[in-house]
């Protein structure tokens, strides 16, 4: 496939913005393109707090990890539990956001302080609001992807 053209019309008479995808076969980039454009609109996300329900803005979120059988919120307003498994909730996470650690845990790469690589075999993770979590060996080379390194 050729290099993919993008070409935007403005139209006073349209109100509502249309995607159009023009091409002469269905190929597996064309597919991920309409994947992106469908899937990109952040899902709600909902926890509880003694018991109240409340809607979770993914931006305040430092984290989510599982603990004991349930999973966690750990939020710039205190901590909330879900009733979502981790791998429901990074089906519904900014991708660009959150990223997956170990198999309890996923982060808010946006919340990170820093990335301490001095440990072998790991990754020590340091959250702006203090809490230190690691990355799991299974886990390190993906961060690696993601940070570029």
């Amino acid at each position: 496939m050729g290099e993919l053209q993008v070409e935007i019309k403005i139209d006073a008479a349209c109100t509502e913005p249309k995607i159009i995808v023009l091409t002469d076969r269905i190929t597996d980039e064309v597919s991920d393109i309409v994947k992106k454009l469908s899937d990109d609109a952040p899902q709600i996300l909902s926890g509880f707090r003694e018991n109240t329900l409340e809607i979770l803005e993914q931006n305040d979120i430092y984290r989510f990890y599982a603990s004991a059988g349930k999973i966690y919120a750990e939020t710039e307003k205190g901590e909330y539990t879900l009733r979502l498994r981790l791998y429901e909730l990074e089906d519904r996470l900014d991708k660009n956001r959150f990223v997956r650690i170990s198999n309890s845990e996923i982060v808010n790469i946006q919340k990170v302080q820093n990335f301490d690589l001095s440990f072998t075999g790991t990754i020590c993770v340091t959250l702006s609001n203090g809490i230190v979590t690691y990355v799991s060996r299974r886990y390190v080379h993906k961060i690696k992807q993601v940070l570029g390194i």
